[in-house]
């Protein structure tokens, strides 16, 4: 999506008072931003979604996708590493009884079919709309380290490639990110990228009042975004 299709989905969401924008959104949002994610497809049946996740190749991952909920996991509205059609066929029918039995109002747009990515070096890189300072951006440890230790650092938006790379050297984390016991070095110059797009994202649009991509899988050769949130201002 180039810019003017990103603010016309923006408004789109606005309009309805939706303030969540559906992952898929978010991800092609990403995208346009050079921030790496997983292939996916919106499957509206489970047809289509073999049909994709022949496409991506297996294994891969199903997401809930709807307005109503906002923590798919909570809800039983995520099965991952899935390896096979007939996983597939069971884990799609599983996902869609879940979220009935947690929200049997939740209106359903379809099920997210994302390629399951090998597991990396787990961050979180976001960002909050400060009523004083404006677009200041967070980066730390992600995955279940983020509550566990709250090891993040901010800066205010916009950021330079030099200022990223400060914000990823603070974080008490940072041996983890250097390779501890033999393992190699993540590619810092990718997720220093990462951090710097995620600056000029919402910089680009004010109307974002929080933005949390986690996790971000780093390796020694590249970085993805493996789940990410937007949420708009009021």
């Amino acid at each position: 999506m180039n810019k003017k299709q990103i603010l016309t989905q923006i408004e789109k969401f606005k309009k309805r008072n939706e303030r969540f924008l559906p992952e898929p959104i978010c991800e092609e949002i990403l995208s346009s931003y050079n921030i790496p994610c997983p292939s996916a497809y919106l499957a509206k049946n489970v047809n289509e979604a073999v049909e994709f996740s022949k496409k991506i190749g297996f294994p891969v991952v199903l997401k809930i996708v709807s307005p109503q909920i906002i923590h798919k996991s909570d809800a039983g509205g995520v099965i991952i590493n899935i390896d096979g059609e007939k996983k597939l066929r069971e884990a799609f029918d599983k996902i869609l009884e879940n979220i009935k039995r947690y929200n049997f109002q939740a209106s359903i747009e379809g099920i997210y079919v994302q390629k399951m990515v090998p597991p990396g070096r787990e961050v979180i890189v976001g960002a909050i709309k400060d009523k004083q300072f404006g677009q200041v951006v967070m980066f730390g440890l992600g995955g279940i380290f983020v509550e566990v230790f709250k090891d993040v650092v901010f800066r205010v938006a916009p950021l330079d490639r030099k200022e990223s790379r400060e914000m990823i050297e603070e974080i008490k984390g940072l041996p983890i990110l250097q390779g501890a016991r033999g393992e190699k070095p993540i590619n810092f110059d990718s997720l220093s990228e990462v951090i710097v797009n995620t600056s000029r994202l919402v910089v680009d649009f004010p109307q974002i009042e929080q933005l949390d991509i986690n996790p971000v899988y780093v390796y020694p050769d590249g970085v993805c975004a493996v789940d990410a949130r937007i949420i708009l201002g009021e």
